[in-house]
C-alpha cells in the first residue's frame, strides 16, 4: 500500500513546507522532500493513505492510572483525562487534545496530549488539499530500550530521549545532559546528519546517522494513533481501513508470498476435489435412476419408455390389481372402511360421490374440533381429509 508520510509544521498554512515521506509499502523509503499541502504527493493504489506525523516537541507524555470500567470506548473517558491530568498540564485540559497508548485499559497507561487547536487547523488544510488523514502518529513515543535522537538543523537543534520512562524533548546543548535520566548515558543515540557533530560534541561520543524521513517512516510503523475523540473516524470507517490495509499487505507484502501461494494451492485442491465429489454424486444418482428404471421394466415388461418411473410403477401396479380383482386403496371399498374406522359413531351419511382416489361424504356433520382427531387417523391410514362446505373430501396421499 502506498503511504505519504507527512511531518506538521509548527505553525502550519496552506504556503507552509511540509515534510514528506513517500513509501509504496511503509517499510521502505520511495520519495523524500517539502512542499505546500496542495502540492504534496497523492498515494496510489489500495489502501493507499496519508499519515501525520507530530513532532516530538509538540508532544507532552503522561502516565496515568486509568479506573476500573473506564475504556478507550468509554463515553465518559475524556472528562477523566481531564480529571487526572489537571494538576498536571500547564494549559487548561479543554484547549489540548488527549490520545491513549494502542490497547489502553484499566491501569498504568501512556497519554499523549497536544494542542487542539493546532492540530485541528493542520489537518483541516489537508482536508482542502483533498488529502484526508487517515491515521496521526507522535514522532518518538514511550519504547522499552531507551534511546536518544538529536534532531532539527543546527540554529533549532533537539535532544530527545524515548525510553520506557517517557519521552522527554530538551535542547541539544551541555546544559541538558544533567536533566536526562541515568539510563541515557548508556543508551545509543541516533542524529540526523545536519546536527551529528553537534550532538558528538555535546555527548562525548560517536552517534549512529539516520536521516529524518526514516524517523518518520519508522513512526508511521508504530501501532499508535493520536485521531482520537473529536479526530477520530467513525468505527466503521476505521474498521474498513484496517481491513482494506491489512488485505493489501497480504497481497503484495514479501513475507506473505509463501502464505498467498498456500492459499491459492488450498483453494484449488478445494475445487478439485468438490468437482470430483459432484462427479461421483452425480454417477450414484444416475446408477439409482437407471436402477428403478430396470426394475420398472423388468416388472412390467409392456412400459417400452420410461418417463417417470415411480409414477408409471404407481399406475401399473392399480392396473394390475383391477385386473386381477385384488382391493385397492383407491377403491370405495377401502376408502369407506378407513372413514368408518376414524369417524366418530353414530353419525348418517346423507350422501356419497366416488370417482378413483377420491371420495365426498355430506352429512357427517363434524365441528373443526372433532375432525382434527379424524384426519389424523385418516393421515396414518394413507389419506387425506379435508372440509369443503358440508362435504368431507378424502383422497389417498399413499399406500395405505
Amino acid at each position: 500500500m502506498s503511504s505519504l508520510i507527512v511531518l506538521l509544521p509548527a505553525a502550519p498554512s496552506p504556503t507552509s513546507e511540509f515534510a514528506f515521506v513517500v513509501s509504496p509499502d511503509r517499510r521502505t523509503m520511495q520519495q523524500h522532500g517539502s512542499a505546500p499541502v496542495a502540492l504534496l504527493p497523492r498515494p496510489r493504489g489500495a489502501g493507499a493513505e496519508v499519515v501525520a506525523v507530530v513532532p516530538a516537541q509538540a508532544l507532552s507524555w503522561h502516565r496515568v492510572e486509568l479506573p476500573k470500567g473506564v475504556t478507550a470506548n468509554s463515553p465518559r473517558l475524556r472528562g477523566v483525562l481531564e480529571g487526572l491530568l489537571e494538576e498536571r498540564l500547564l494549559d487548561e485540559p479543554d484547549t489540548l487534545h488527549f490520545a491513549l497508548q494502542p490497547h489502553a485499559a484499566s491501569g498504568a497507561v501512556w497519554i499523549a496530549a497536544c494542542d487542539r487547536a493546532w492540530l485541528r487547523h493542520a489537518l483541516q488544510l489537508f482536508e482542502a488539499a483533498d488529502r484526508a488523514v487517515m491515521r496521526i502518529v507522535p514522532e518518538l513515543a514511550p519504547e522499552g530500550a531507551g534511546r536518544l535522537h538529536a534532531m532539527g538543523e543546527p540554529d533549532n537543534a533537539w535532544l530527545a530521549w524515548a525510553g520506557e520512562d517517557g519521552v522527554l524533548v530538551l535542547p541539544l546543548a551541555a546544559t541538558s545532559i544533567g536533566l536526562l535520566p541515568a539510563a541515557a548515558a548508556k543508551a545509543d543515540c541516533i542524529a540526523a546528519p545536519a546536527v551529528a557533530a553537534l550532538a558528538e560534541q555535546v555527548l562525548h561520543r560517536k552517534v549512529e546517522i539516520l536521516q529524518a524521513p526514516q524517523r518518520w517512516l519508522a513512526a508511521a510503523q508504530s501501532d499508535w494513533d493520536l485521531a482520537q475523540f473529536e479526530f477520530a473516524s467513525s468505527g466503521r470507517t476505521r474498521a474498513i481501513k484496517k481491513l482494506a490495509s491489512g488485505w493489501v499487505e497480504l497481497l503484495r507484502a514479501p513475507q506473505w508470498r509463501a502464505a498467498r501461494w498456500g492459499a491459492v494451492l488450498l483453494v484449488a485442491l478445494n475445487v478439485i476435489g468438490l468437482n470430483a465429489w459432484a462427479l461421483k454424486e452425480h454417477n450414484a444418482l444416475e446408477a439409482q435412476r437407471e436402477s428403478i428404471r430396470r426394475i420398472l421394466t423388468q416388472t412390467f415388461p409392456n412400459v417400452k419408455v420410461v418417463v417417470d418411473a415411480p409414477v408409471q410403477m404407481e399406475r401399473e401396479t392399480a392396473a394390475l390389481r383391477q385386473a386381477t380383482g385384488m382391493a385397492s386403496g383407491r377403491d370405495l371399498e377401502a376408502m369407506l372402511a378407513a372413514l368408518a374406522l376414524a369417524a366418530p359413531p353414530g353419525r348418517s351419511i346423507a350422501s356419497v360421490d366416488f370417482a378413483p382416489g377420491e371420495l365426498r361424504v355430506r352429512g357427517l356433520g363434524l365441528s373443526p374440533v372433532e375432525l382434527r382427531p379424524i384426519a389424523l387417523n385418516l393421515k396414518s391410514m394413507g389419506y387425506a381429509a379435508s372440509p369443503q362446505g358440508d362435504t368431507l373430501v378424502l383422497t389417498q396421499e399413499g399406500a395405505p
